[in-house]
């Protein structure tokens, strides 16, 4: 296996699509290529799919491994870029020893998981029998992981091909829940003598909500709903609110249209309140924007109270790192996501947020707060696809392995940490008690925004690693 043989099948991943929820086009590719391979496969009732490698001459009597990758990809793009994520292939570029998608993500989240496990299936490297199990909708809810059922794949050990840092090995990760909702609103009518505007704030970076949320990225629904939350009540109507995108990534642009008297002041007061709020992300956010423009509006706007009260929950809805681990040094242990607000459907305004923890009592606490929070506004609250964390062990067979490879390809130490992120692997150690566990991959940047990206110098190493812990695994 060569980092070659996993670019040219994750290039031929790109033009499949596979959003979560929608990978049946990606189910299929995978039940395709075990046949075309002449490989054994099989596919439960909800789309999760396990291609079986049996076990080269004279390793027979080697334990299986499991690899495991899952299908589908966070589908975001930047505004305005004409791309259906439904039947487009991914626009990438090779620059400057990186592989990017400028306007969309790349979906080497996780794409290069399956690559890696497709290619490793088709080389000739000696090992004993390969398991490779594929997911779907993980980014959403963990969907597959939740329905395996018992007897799937008979491996004792798995490999998670979900990371993004080469050169770190991951043993343990955050549990976390969705938390989303749903504020019910009638109309009135738009006063005389108003004009509508539109505020917009765009041109954050985002990112994933788990990895990044330490990283002091701007939260553009955060920053505009505490600006509107600040403007005197009766100074405008609210017509509309919608921003950012998918739970587990932070919001890159949001934008609100209000019907007032009052252009001047608060064109004036936003572009002020824009000017503060670029200055304290002047260093990790160059390209934030804060905009005004004149539209039409129609004759309608969200009733008054529900206004104040969808304002004034936004306001007091936390979003960021709550705690840092005080055993593991860097290391998020708590934190949450104000992700998006849309109106999906006349009368409806939905919130989305998410909350992580590596510690289940932080976790419940946070969700019931965030939830608290908008059950006061007057809001349905819907707390939903709760996974449980993955708990670090040291004493890891397969993290000894991984390790002894690691040195001996690289003459240097790997980095063995847990992640402030939602790894499948608690779910499975849920059904599986007995699995030894590691997650390892290359290096990405920008996951889950426009501009996600894969370091191709990390393919080297990512691919070698795998390649010996497989090949001398026993």
């Amino acid at each position: 296996m060569t980092s070659e043989s996993v670019l040219d099948i994750f290039k031929r991943i790109t033009r499949i699509p596979r959003e979560s929820g929608k990978e049946a086009p990606m189910t299929e590719f995978l039940c395709a290529w075990a046949e075309e391979h002449s490989l054994e496969y099989k596919k439960d009732a909800i789309g999760n799919v396990l291609i079986i490698k049996p076990a080269s001459p004279g390793k027979e009597n080697v334990p299986a491994i499991v690899l495991q990758a899952h299908q589908d990809m966070v589908c975001e793009k930047n505004a305005g870029f004409d791309f259906d994520f439904g039947k487009d292939p991914i626009p990438y570029e090779i620059e400057d020893g990186w592989m990017i998608a400028k306007n969309t993500t790349l979906g080497a989240d996780d794409g290069i998981g399956v690559a890696a496990c497709l290619a490793l299936m088709e080389s000739d490297t000696p090992c004993g029998r390969i398991e490779s199990l594929f997911t779907i909708s993980e980014e959403t809810g963990m969907d597959g992981a939740n329905a395996l059922e018992e007897g799937f794949f008979t491996g004792k050990t798995l490999i998670n091909l979900d990371s993004e840092d080469e050169g770190q090995l991951f043993i343990g990760c955050a549990g976390g829940e969705h938390t989303d909702a749903y504020f019910h609103y009638s109309t009135e009518r738009i006063k005389m003598g108003t004009k509508a505007i539109e505020l917009t704030v765009d041109g954050g970076i985002g990112g994933h909500s788990g990895d990044d949320i330490n990283k002091h990225r701007a939260n553009t629904v955060k920053i505009l709903s505490d600006f509107l939350a600040g403007e005197p009540a009766s100074g405008f109507q609210l017509v509309s609110l919608v921003g950012g995108g998918k739970s587990n990534a932070i919001a890159r642009e949001c934008k609100a249209v209000i019907a007032t008297k009052d252009i001047v002041g608060i064109s004036g007061r936003f572009g002020a309140y824009g000017n503060k709020v670029k200055a304290e992300y002047a260093e990790t956010e160059p390209g934030l924007d804060f905009s005004v423009n004149e539209v039409r509006a129609g004759h309608k706007a969200i009733d008054a109270k529900t206004t104040a009260f969808l304002l004034s929950a936004l306001a007091k809805c936390p979003h960021g790192m709550i705690k840092m681990s005080p055993d593991i040094e860097g290391l998020v242990q708590t934190s949450t996501n104000l992700a998006a607000v849309s109106m999906p459907e006349k009368g409806i305004i939905k919130v989305a947020t998410s909350q992580r923890s590596s510690v289940v009592a932080e976790l419940d606490e946070l969700v019931e707060q965030v939830a608290d929070i908008f059950r006061e506004a007057g809001a349905d609250v819907d707390c939903y696809s709760k996974y449980p964390g993955w708990n670090p062990n040291l004493k890891s067979h397969i993290l000894q392995q991984s390790v002894r490879s690691y040195r001996k390809l690289f003459s240097q130490e790997p980095l063995v940490l847990a992640i402030h992120a939602g790894l499948e692997c608690g779910l499975f150690l849920e059904k599986f008690p007995d699995l030894d566990m590691i997650s390892f991959g290359p290096t990405l940047r920008g996951v889950h925004a426009p501009g996600e990206k894969l370091e191709l110098a990390s393919m080297d190493k990512f691919v070698k690693l795998l390649d010996d812990v497989v090949c001398n695994f026993k």
